[in-house]
């Protein structure tokens, strides 16, 4: 409780507080990994809304008219590919389909949403989540650095980081650390992407509704609708801007506490999980994503504004 109340000052960055949140856990042992993953789900969902306040509507939806189209095509690309790495691979159906669409669309969230729909049991569900958590975790790191070095401005880092990295987390984390603006289009960009949930949890319904699947409750981002909803607040109410960037200032701290809460449900026995077959898979996946679309953002001025 020390550790997560202490996330809230401002001298702790988003990085800072998921490699805190993994030492912890690993060394002395999360009370509760369990009930830490809904909890850190649920204030994510909440801070991301807060942050909608700090941004007009016309920007979230310029940005968002922008990236949805790019986004989808990112999401196609990914799961084709992802089809056929599976056959290299030779990896079982229902953890492929769980990390294609978690590389493809939002980490985590994917995951859930889809793994009632295909009948995934709690095995590939597990490997699937352990899979991508690590890859996020490492994302987080390893994106300002190469950003950095290629001097990419602000909204190509944004754009990078929403079409590459797994879960909205470690996107928010990632920008933060780069940047204001690199985190105020990010955030509206990565939850343009979330919005694919959709389309692609319809269309395996459709693909599998012949299987013996047990089917059960799908994880909707409903969120994302108070999102745009919060920034249409900021637009109609100029009045109040000060109030509306202070909760989206407190929405800032609370995603760094977030991610302490995050590092703090990384277990031994979670990464005990992870096969080298799965893992590698995701890593190779998540490799062509980060790839191609720097690519993107680098040589296609269309796309984003060099």
């Amino acid at each position: 409780m020390l550790g997560a109340a202490a996330m809230l000052l401002p001298v702790f960055t988003p990085p800072v507080a998921l490699a805190l949140g993994i030492m912890f856990s690993l060394t002395l042992g999360s009370p509760a990994p369990v009930k830490l993953q809904p909890a850190a789900s649920m204030l994510l969902k909440t801070c991301v809304v807060g942050l909608g306040f700090g941004l007009s509507l016309d920007a979230v939806m310029d940005l968002g008219l922008r990236g949805l189209w790019v986004s989808g095509v990112v999401v196609v690309a990914v799961l084709v590919t992802g089809t056929g790495l599976a056959r290299l691979f030779r990896l079982d159906r229902p953890p492929a389909r769980l990390i294609s669409v978690g590389t493809a669309i939002c980490g985590g969230s994917a995951i859930a949403a889809v793994a009632p729909v295909i009948g995934a049991n709690h095995s590939a569900l597990s490997v699937s989540l352990a899979s991508v958590f690590v890859l996020n975790a490492v994302a987080l790191y390893l994106f300002p650095v190469v950003a950095q070095s290629l001097e990419l401005t602000q909204s190509q880092f944004a754009f990078w980081a929403a079409l590459a990295i797994h879960d909205t987390s470690s996107v928010v984390g990632a920008a933060a650390s780069y940047g204001e603006q690199a985190l105020d289009e990010a955030v509206v960009l990565k939850l343009v992407r979330a919005i694919w949930i959709v389309p692609v949890v319809v269309g395996l319904w459709m693909v599998t509704r012949g299987e013996k699947s047990a089917k059960g409750p799908i994880a909707w981002p409903l969120f994302i609708g108070l999102f745009v909803l919060a920034a249409a607040a900021r637009s109609a109410l100029p009045s109040m801007e000060p109030a509306f960037d202070s909760v989206a200032w407190l929405a800032q701290r609370g995603l760094v506490l977030v991610l302490f809460m995050i590092g703090s449900s990384m277990t031994r026995e979670l990464l005990r999980q992870i096969g080298w077959r799965p893992l590698s898979f995701a890593l190779l996946l998540w490799a062509l994503v980060s790839s191609s679309t720097l690519g993107v953002v680098m040589l296609w001025p269309s796309v984003v504004p060099t």
